[in-house]
């Protein structure tokens, strides 16, 4: 028992990736990651981080402002489904991105576990780390709130349009993609090749995963820290990325299409 668990707090760098000891490509994969990161979502992290500047800056305390994640973007239905669709691209662009620079460098897709060859137990995983996370987030959020910690997020505000659900689906698994391939199986890798330690690696990605969740407030932010440091660790002790895609995924879905569907029926929904 205590081996085991000093494995999961204190894992030992795996032998693959190699760590890069050519001054070069070390500054090369340092100058990838700093664009990288720079157009995605540390790009968000910033303008996160600027978002709760400015709401600490109004009077209402935090928890009397909403922020709203899924919203509108034109006033015509078509075009507003237009704009959302263009928006789970982008999101896929950005994960299919991290994916050819690792291949690009002769890291395969399955050397960080996106291969189909355990999908069933991939699935399984997956459920279980969305309740793991599911739960106890929705009590952080709410003790946030309580304590004016944390802004009211409300999932979406998009209008009762037939489109409405599958484009939240297909959101919710376009931001699942995008940051679990970016910010766990493309970081994580890249920082093994650049000799960083495994908890250290592991902060870093969780630190930015709640840095662009800033502008839900301070309990969004603690709330994904500690989501990327499960989602981290689970990646680095299995290899595995596709539970961590299932389990964001189903997350979000809950959270943006029940919201959709249960607004207005329940007095306590914002």
């Amino acid at each position: 028992m205590g081996n085991g668990v000093r494995t999961w707090l204190a894992p030992r760098r795996p032998g693959q990736p190699a760590v890069i000891s050519d001054p070069a490509e070390r500054r090369a994969v340092t100058i990838e990651l700093v664009l990288v990161f720079s157009m995605t979502l540390g790009l968000s992290g910033l303008r996160s981080l600027l978002s709760l500047v400015d709401s600490l800056l109004r009077p209402e305390p935090l928890s009397k402002q909403a922020v709203a994640l899924n919203v509108s973007r034109a006033s015509q239905q078509l075009l507003d489904l237009a704009f959302q669709l263009v928006g789970v691209i982008q999101l896929a662009a950005w994960g299919g991105i991290a994916v050819y620079l690792l291949w690009r460098t002769l890291i395969q897709p399955r050397m960080i576990g996106l291969d189909p060859n355990r999908l069933g137990r991939d699935l399984l995983a997956g459920a279980g780390l969305a309740a793991l996370i599911g739960i106890p987030g929705l009590g952080l959020y709410l003790g946030a709130q309580a304590l004016d910690l944390s802004l009211t997020v409300q999932p979406t505000t998009l209008g009762d349009h037939w489109w409405r659900t599958p484009t939240l689906i297909l959101s919710a698994a376009g931001n699942a993609w995008a940051e679990e391939v970016l910010v766990v199986g493309y970081l994580l890798t890249r920082l093994r090749q650049l000799g960083w330690a495994e908890n250290a690696s592991l902060l870093a990605a969780a630190v930015l995963r709640g840095s662009y969740h800033l502008y839900q407030g301070f309990g969004g932010f603690v709330g994904n820290v500690i989501m990327g440091l499960i989602f981290g660790r689970y990646w680095q002790r299995s290899n595995r990325l596709w539970p961590l895609v299932v389990a964001h995924t189903l997350l979000d879905v809950v959270a943006f299409v029940g919201y959709a569907l249960l607004k207005g029926h329940l007095s306590w929904l914002p």
